[in-house]
């Protein structure tokens, strides 16, 4: 890891658990589009039941977001909006941004009641330090989507970008999904976190557990005498079904709660 991407890290967050939080689970890369609705109506049943105290969304909840205009216009986004304020109501709910979904607004989730989380944020629970990323920062080795992420969380980029009219947005969008569809038909390799950058942040956050999404690739790793946890991604529409929850509880244990009854 050379001495730019150490300095490149960004500035890691901090949600600190009230001592009443017992369990809190954590899900990302649901990819949320009206063409799946299974997967939506199964998101729905989940967090309309889910007995944790908290629950913690990191990345890709949407398949696409090209800006709050659209969800404005869209029903089914408001669907997902009603879910999120519902749930809001009753648990705690809290938002960390995805390489699909990095344009939702702090205005947007506050209207939901759901809090913004930096990407990576430090989850305090009880005694535990747990970092919790979407996960795409660390996949280094994707180095045309990481000159592309750069360049998409710049500021001035994403301003140019939701001025533009949304048709022109959501067209930008297909292309970019297109794209993403042929290479995984191409039976193309997507890059993992890099080893030596994920045990940096987690020196960084003086933390011994990290949690990320992204990769699709739900396993536990042993880094050291620190954890690596993937989440993992929602299919409810296309087979093998998957739909995961990762839950933590304060004691300090972890389970992995599948939802997919149609497997």
């Amino acid at each position: 890891m050379s001495a730019d991407l150490r300095t490149a890290i960004p500035n890691i967050g901090l949600l600190k658990a009230p001592a009443a939080w017992h369990t809190v689970d954590l899900i990302s890369d649901l990819h949320l589009q009206a063409s799946e609705t299974a997967t939506f109506e199964g998101w729905r049943a989940y967090m309309a039941s889910t007995p944790a105290d908290a629950v913690l969304i990191l990345g890709d909840l949407f398949e696409v977001w090209v800006g709050d205009d659209a969800a404005a216009q869209d029903p089914f986004l408001q669907a997902c909006a009603d879910v999120l304020r519902q749930t809001a109501q009753r648990v705690h709910v809290a938002f960390m941004p995805g390489n699909r979904d990095f344009l939702v607004s702090p205005d947007f989730l506050s209207r939901c009641g759901v809090q913004p989380l930096t990407d990576p944020t430090l989850l305090e629970l009880s005694a535990q330090r747990i970092l919790l990323t979407h996960g795409d920062a660390l996949c280094l080795d994707d180095k045309p989507y990481q000159a592309f992420r750069l360049q998409a969380r710049n500021a001035e980029w994403q301003q140019s970008f939701l001025a533009k009219p949304l048709a022109e947005r959501q067209e930008f969008a297909r292309n970019l999904r297109a794209l993403s569809e042929s290479q995984k038909h191409e039976g193309m390799s997507f890059a993992d976190a890099d080893l030596e950058m994920s045990l940096f942040w987690l020196a960084q956050a003086q933390a011994d557990r990290l949690v990320h999404g992204h990769t699709h690739r739900p396993a536990d790793h042993a880094l050291g005498h620190a954890q690596r946890h993937v989440l993992s991604d929602w299919s409810l529409d296309h087979q093998p079904f998957r739909a995961q929850v990762f839950r933590l509880n304060s004691s300090g244990g972890v389970v992995r709660i599948d939802l997919h009854p149609r497997a």
